[in-house]
């Protein structure tokens, strides 16, 4: 086993901890920490599969599928169209534009989990916004790899009980999966020659999944929550500073 192999390994269990236990962060952790030693293209083709097979259980684990696509079609038709519309935006040839698009979208992230605000979207608002949300978040995925911003703020200013924000999280998430599994499918980013790489971030993913649900029994999650978005913050803010300076 070479070292990148440990690398992704190591990553995808960190990652896989994290979303197990708090039920985010598995794009963001383990696309901004492999963008240290790849480029983004390269770290959003390892997430693909593992992205998608967590977010599908994700969106799957509930009664409110069908409402929930019923009402959110139009951002999520959007947010596929925007992702394809950004094919090749994380080509080598811009692999350090990127990474500062991908440190800043971390760290906005971050800020979003940290500050806490609560902003409400009044129903008349989200037929116009809901489309514009998922066209950014498309940008967003195509440019970075990362799907969380500005959806998942938004998802949680329009009034979703607790469970149907998981859900639709997932939905979104699997959604933007799918769409960015086939942008990198053109690009020719998605192919069998990273197959064992995969294979070991699955698994690593799933190790991690199970240990972070059994941390999640023992650790106050609202102080989890400070520290992941507040390293989370950390990374993103160096991604940005590398490649600057």
């Amino acid at each position: 086993m070479d070292w990148m192999l440990l690398v992704v390994v190591a990553v995808f269990g960190l990652a896989g901890a994290v979303k197990g236990a708090v039920g985010l962060g598995l794009p963001p952790i383990a696309i901004g920490l492999l963008a240290v030693v790849m480029a983004p293209v390269e770290a959003a083709a390892l997430i693909v599969i593992p992205s998608f097979l967590t977010n599908v259980w994700q969106m799957l684990a509930g009664a409110n599928l069908s409402r929930l696509v019923v009402r959110l079609w139009p951002m999520l038709a959007c947010a596929v169209l925007a992702t394809l519309a950004g094919t090749g935006w994380m080509s080598d040839a811009n692999a350090r534009i990127g990474t500062i698009l991908l440190g800043s979208v971390l760290a906005l992230y971050a800020l979003s989990g940290l500050v806490k605000l609560h902003v409400t979207v009044a129903a008349p608002r989200q037929h116009w916004l809901g489309p514009l949300i998922g066209t950014t978040t498309g940008m967003a995925t195509a440019a970075t790899g990362v799907f969380s911003i500005p959806v998942v703020p938004y998802l949680q200013a329009i009034g979703l009980e607790k469970d149907e924000l998981i859900q639709a999280m997932g939905l979104c998430f699997t959604v933007s999966t799918v769409a960015l599994a086939l942008n990198l499918t053109f690009m020719g980013a998605l192919s069998p020659a990273i197959g064992i790489d995969v294979a070991f971030a699955v698994a690593a993913v799933v190790g991690g999944m199970w240990l972070g649900q059994r941390l999640r029994q023992s650790l106050d999650p609202s102080t989890f929550r400070f520290w992941f978005f507040l390293a989370l913050f950390g990374l993103g803010s160096f991604l940005v500073a590398r490649s600057v300076l």
